[in-house]
């Protein structure tokens, strides 16, 4: 039977799809290039935000416009959070929540072979089977839902499996999951169960498998990537782990998902400087460049701290990459709290910046508080980060010209004598050379800019 993914959101969806992928894979099941080739469709949703929850609705009704016979099971976080609005979705057939991904290949094996093959088992024994652990929506819909207690979850969903169109060169290994923090804007934590670590050792093979297998860049992710090895019971640290990384396999070039800014340590930043197998790149989400609103979301840092932690990076890891994510419009955000997001991100050396319109999400505290800032107000702060957020972009794109970076290759552009690669400091090029080929470490000369894109030659 064809299959297809549809992962939305961030690397440690992304990293749970290949996995399902992986799984299906390893059970017969045959990928299909196109959403409209496949009979089981996975939709992998995220839910940070309302506008993502929206994006993942207009999918799936798309989806079954393009291809009504197909399908459709729907999972990840907004399945976890409210199984029932895409359980009343036409075309889906399934919900499954992050409590039950690493059973997903097992139950469409099952319910998709005919009742009368030999160890046919049907979603409700499942379900029995499942224990506290798992309960069923009754719901005026055809779609059968399965869905259980994410605080229950110990282990880490990791692909067994990797080569699919998604992550043909640069492989992500989530190696952490959940998160114990409470920021009052985010649903993730009830969404995702508490902060789990894969074990050092498991870790490590997956490296090495992924290295033997001729991946040159290996991501690391998690929801809380710093939070790495708490809840294990020797306590390593992240710092320990990529260390062991660096002398304990081979991997040509390593490079972190995200990071907090209080993750970003003298001795760390240290590290991070002293070897050329780290790629020159960190995303340390902001949130808010104000002190009191910062106080308000329950980050654990002023803007002080955070400024002092990514100018000393920067001071010590020359022409590296460094983003950001700021939520604009968190209630009680006045002008003033503003301008100290829009002056601090102007000081600091960011070369890209994520900017998310706030929305309330359920349950959190965030949702409760008062002051919340008009939707129009939102718009206009938004687009005025926005578009410093794309002159400082701007601006560290023109500083490469002239200069050598190192690159992986990606995959053809539209004209077969360039390919696409991406630089170490996180940017995207089109590079021209003879005979080129995909999951190639090149150091190329840049030339100009051009649409977004480095033009470089090899």
């Amino acid at each position: 039977m064809r299959f297809y993914v549809q992962n939305f959101g961030c690397r440690a969806t992304q990293a749970d799809g290949a996995a399902v992928e992986g799984q299906l894979r390893a059970r017969g099941f045959v990928p299909a290039n196109r959403v409209a080739d496949a009979e089981v469709v996975v939709v992998n949703t995220c839910t940070v935000t309302a506008s993502a929850d929206a994006d993942a609705r207009s999918w799936i009704r798309r989806t079954r416009r393009e291809n009504p016979s197909a399908r459709m099971l729907v999972t990840g976080c907004y399945a976890q959070r409210a199984p029932e609005e895409l359980a009343a979705l036409p075309g889906v057939e399934w919900v499954v929540g992050n409590s039950h991904k690493a059973e997903i290949a097992g139950l469409l094996e099952r319910e998709t072979r005919p009742a009368g093959d030999a160890g046919f088992i049907s979603v409700e024994t499942l379900m029995a089977n499942g224990g506290d652990n798992t309960s069923r929506y009754e719901l005026d819909s055809r779609a059968k839902v399965v869905i259980g207690d994410v605080s229950k979850l110990r282990s880490v969903l990791v692909a067994p499996t990797f080569g699919s169109s998604g992550d043909r060169t640069r492989p992500t290994l989530k190696i952490q999951d959940g998160c114990n923090q409470r920021c009052a804007y985010c649903v993730i934590p009830s969404v995702r169960g508490r902060s789990r670590s894969l074990p050092a050792a498991e870790a490590l093979a997956h490296v090495r498998r992924l290295t033997e297998s001729g991946y040159n860049e290996v991501v690391l992710s998690g929801v809380d990537l710093g939070a790495w090895g708490q809840d294990l019971a020797e306590k390593p640290e992240l710092i320990d782990l990529t260390r062991r990384i660096l002398t304990e396999t081979s991997l040509p070039l390593l490079r972190f998902s995200s990071l907090e800014p209080m993750d970003l340590t003298d001795e760390f930043i240290g590290l991070l400087a002293s070897t050329g197998r780290i790629a020159r790149h960190l995303h340390a989400p902001l949130q808010s460049g104000s002190n009191r609103i910062l106080r308000r979301m329950h980050r654990w840092y002023t803007r002080e701290e955070y400024a002092e932690r990514v100018l000393r990076l920067a001071g010590k890891w020359e022409n590296a990459g460094i983003g950001a994510d700021v939520i604009v419009g968190f209630p009680g955000e006045t002008d003033e709290d503003f301008q100290d997001t829009v002056e601090l991100v102007e000081r600091l050396p960011f070369s890209y910046l994520h900017v998310f319109s706030y929305s309330d999400r359920p349950g959190t505290e965030g949702s409760r508080l008062d002051g919340k800032v008009p939707k129009p107000v939102i718009r206009e702060r938004s687009r005025i980060l926005r578009a410093v957020a794309a002159e400082k972009a701007a601006s560290f794109r023109a500083k490469q010209v002239g200069k050598s970076l190192r690159v992986l290759t990606l995959n053809q552009a539209h004209e077969s004598s360039l390919i696409q690669a991406l630089s170490e400091n996180y940017l995207k090029l089109r590079v021209r050379g003879p005979g080129l080929e995909e999951n190639r470490l090149l150091t190329v000369q840049v030339e100009a800019v051009e649409d977004g894109y480095l033009l470089a030659s090899a």
